[in-house]
């Protein structure tokens, strides 16, 4: 079982587009068993998968505080080997009360244990609170996209630095699976400016697959569904099918 954290303490850089089109695809194109675990209060990775994060009585936030197990919080999706762990708006205070509970940076780690699912793949929230060390701590990999813009880089060394720290005193055995470059937009040189800076940085942890701007990828969330079954042919599919079978390979 690979358990990914896919991080970036910035908004809207695709980290929630990222989670669910990996998966969908892992589901699907490779015939895995799949796990997607919504940790941003926002619930788009739950709205992105095709429910509704009002009517959800069992949550990431039960489960985190032991008031249901995994497997009775997880809910099917409409592909067979997809399951997602959904969010609902309480988990948006759950930091408040892990506060005083001992071990609280373990309670996702905890509740994982004995899943039986290929890959697990957490959506965290943009910050680093509880929830996102919650996710590193659980976490084998992590997976980074940074967006192609002029502001790219900043605060992916606050957040490397706490990767470090997580390492240190949690989770020796957590790494970096890649960084994938998002919004790419070949039109301007500021997106190969920033490709390049981000190459300089991390290397060949950069995934070869960039995902471009694409107007399908931003439309399909809104209709709960993965980009493979809203346009299968669009730009951001196909970059999103050649980027999952980039994250297997390199398992």
């Amino acid at each position: 079982m690979r358990v990914i954290a896919v991080l970036n303490q910035k908004g809207g850089v695709g980290k929630t587009t990222s989670t669910i089109n990996i998966a969908a695809y892992l589901a699907k194109q490779h015939k895995k068993k799949v796990l997607v675990v919504d940790l941003d209060p926002q619930g788009n990775a739950t709205s992105g998968l095709g429910h509704d994060k009002a009517q959800i009585s069992s949550s990431t936030y039960d489960v985190l505080l032991g008031k249901k197990t995994l497997k009775e919080a997880t809910l099917a999706t409409q592909w067979e080997d997809l399951a997602l762990l959904p969010c609902n708006p309480q988990l948006a205070g759950v930091e408040v009360e892990l506060v005083g509970l001992e071990g609280r940076e373990l309670k996702l780690k905890e509740a994982l244990k004995g899943a039986v699912y290929d890959f697990i793949l957490i959506d965290c929230p943009p910050s680093l609170g509880l929830l996102t060390i919650n996710a590193l701590t659980a976490a084998d990999e992590i997976l980074i996209p940074v967006q192609t813009e002029y502001y790219a880089l900043e605060g992916l060394s606050q957040l490397l630095s706490v990767v470090q720290k997580i390492r240190e005193h949690l989770n020796p055995e957590l790494k970096l699976l890649g960084v994938v470059l998002t919004m790419y937009d070949t039109r301007t040189s500021l997106s190969g400016q920033v490709r390049d800076e981000v190459k300089k940085h991390f290397n060949d942890k950069v995934f070869t697959t960039m995902i471009p701007r694409n107007v399908r990828l931003a439309e399909a969330p809104s209709h709960g569904l993965p980009v493979m079954n809203y346009d299968k042919w669009s730009k951001g599919a196909r970059a999103y099918k050649a980027l999952t079978k980039e994250v297997v390979d390199r398992g």
